[in-house]
Formats: structure tokens, sequence, C-alpha cells
């Protein structure tokens, strides 16, 4: 009965008008909770904690949840899920993904000349570049409130910084749910890749399938097999990198994608079975590379939010935290 069970999901899934969404909500969720209560000591408490691991691993489907909200917002946001990386190393004929152009604009210039666009080629890498960007700014901020916080005499306006810190604790959750969202769809194969939902319109002398393979990897047998435990087993050691995060995304994106032959090889020898040991260990190692990652940049964020200065007029968050500067005027009164 659950092997009928199994295979008519995957049947219904597979068949269904909308879009994919990689790793399901379980998958997202154990991604973002996993990593969040891996971080290490060195991090406010209050992102680890009981309540700040539960909101993370549910803001983590966020962007998935919100899919369907309109033309405009699906348009726009929709390929932030993907990038279709092919053999040749580059996206779709356009850039390579291991020298990807600054900016999105630049991107979308380097597609254009190939007769691509952002909009089908999928703008994963800069997705979760934006919102670790995005995730430095908060904590910055965060660091500078609560050392003015703890040095303020006048009541009124330590109310306020009290009352700061705890909105920027907030935006950090959601800032730490989208980045692992899309952390999270970089570490299935099928959303780093051309060949994302059956071999495509490709050469196939290797006889993959060309069946829509993509849910029914992703959403039903992942789902099915892994659990929590497994991914937290699973973890990979600590890695601080040593170039800028656009290089380190490009990097983590390369793995994923060198993994998506050897996920068609697996569900060509039926490794993607029920219950199949390999096609298990397989999505583990994906679920447990994708929280591993965000665990890294979250921990990275923290430590380049001490080099950063912010407010207005701009001041350095390391001088706010050791005191060489007030950083009230900064945070209040800005413009």
């Amino acid at each position: 009965m659950k092997r009928l069970a199994l295979h008519l999901a995957a049947v219904l899934i597979a068949a269904a008008p909308a879009p994919a969404l990689a790793w399901s909500n379980t998958g997202h969720r154990m991604i973002g909770q996993e990593a969040t209560r891996a971080l290490p000591p060195t991090l406010p408490a209050f992102l680890r904690s009981p309540a700040a691991i539960q909101a993370i691993g549910e803001l983590s489907r966020e962007p998935d949840r919100i899919k369907g909200s309109g033309k405009v917002h699906g348009s726009n946001l929709d390929p932030a899920h993907f990038v279709d990386y092919e053999e040749d190393g580059r996206i779709l004929g356009g850039p390579r993904l291991d020298a990807l152009p600054p900016t999105r604009a630049a991107y979308e210039t380097a597609l254009r000349a190939a007769g691509q666009d952002s909009w089908k080629a999928g703008y994963l890498p800069y997705a979760i570049i934006e919102k670790y960007q995005q995730l430095v700014t908060d904590m910055g901020y965060w660091r500078m409130g609560m050392a003015a916080e703890g040095r303020e005499k006048n009541k009124a306006r330590r109310a306020w910084l009290h009352a700061d810190r705890l909105r920027r604790e907030q935006l950090m959750l959601v800032t730490i749910g989208y980045l692992a969202h899309y952390v999270g769809d970089g570490s299935q194969p099928l959303h780093v890749s051309g060949h994302y939902n059956g071999w495509g319109d490709y050469p196939n002398p290797n006889g993959y399938t060309t069946a829509k393979i993509h849910a029914p990897f992703e959403d039903v047998f992942a789902t099915q097999y892994v659990t929590p435990t497994m991914v937290r087993a699973n973890l990979l050691p600590p890695h601080t990198a040593d170039g800028p995060i656009e290089a380190r995304v490009s990097a983590y994106l390369l793995i994923a994608g060198r993994q998506v032959v050897p996920l068609y090889e697996l569900e060509k020898a039926g490794g993607f079975s029920p219950a199949n040991p390999k096609g298990v260990a397989f999505a583990t190692e994906r679920l447990a590379a994708g929280a591993s990652e965000l665990r890294d940049l979250i921990t990275e964020a923290w430590a380049e939010s001490l080099t950063v200065k912010l407010g207005w007029p701009a001041a350095s968050v390391a001088d706010s935290v050791s005191g060489k500067v007030d950083p009230y005027d900064s945070l209040f009164s800005g413009r």
C-alpha cells in the first residue's frame, strides 16, 4: 500500500502544471532549521533560540508560498529559484557560472547577447547574493543598536533603540528565511541545470530519462525518506571562504551542478525506487549541503557585518560597537 501511495503521488505531482517547489515545504524547513541549530555560539543568542529556529524553518518556505500572487510578482520572482547551467559551463550559452557578471543588469546584458534573458535562464546566484548582503546590513544595524542601547542614559532614546533592535531582529529572521530558501534551491541539482525536469532537448547518448522527474524526486522521494536527524548527521564541517561572496556562491552552485549527471545515472539505475538506500543517501547529502552552506553564510554575514558603515551620516559598525562613536543619530535621524 505504501509503495502504491508513493507511486500515485509521484504521478499526480509530475502531471501538475504548477511550478516545482524545490525540496517541498518539508525539505526547506529542514534546511532552515538544521542550519540555524548548528550556528556557532559566537552569533547572537536570540538567533540560536528555539523560537528563532522554528521561525526560520517556517520562513524558509515563504518564497514558494507566495508564488501565484500575480503576473508581475511571478514574472519578477519565479526565476529567482533556478539557473539553467549547462555542460559547457555556460548559462544557456551566455555567461559562465564560474565568472558571473557583477550585477543582474550586466547578467541580463550578457544573456541578451546570447539570445536569452534572465527570465528564461533564471537568476538564482543573484537571489542568494542579494539576501546575503541584506543580512550583513541587518546584522550591522543590530550590532550598532545593541551597543548604543546598552550605553544610552537618556530614557526616551534608550526606549527607541530597544524597539528598533526588536524590529531588526524580526527583519533578520525574515532575511535568513529567504536566504535559506534560495540556498536550499541551490542544493537541488535540478535547480542548477538546463536538464531541470527530464533530460530535455539535448544530445542524450546515455539514454537518460526524458520524463518529468523534478517533483517526484524533491517533493515525494526526499520528503518520504529524509529526516531532520539524517540531515543533521550529514552536515559538512564549517567552511570559511577566502574570496568574495560572489565567488563563494558560484562555487556552491557549481558543486550542485556537478551532481546533475549522477542524479540521472541514479534514476536510470532505479535509485529513486521506494526507500532505495542509494537514492536516500543522495537526497540526504544534497539537503545537508544546503543546510551546511546556509549555516556558513549566516556565520560569514555576522563577521562581515562588523566591517561596514551604516546609517546617515554613515557610522562604522566596529566603532559603534567599541564605543568610539555614538551611532544614535545615524540610526534615528536618517533621511
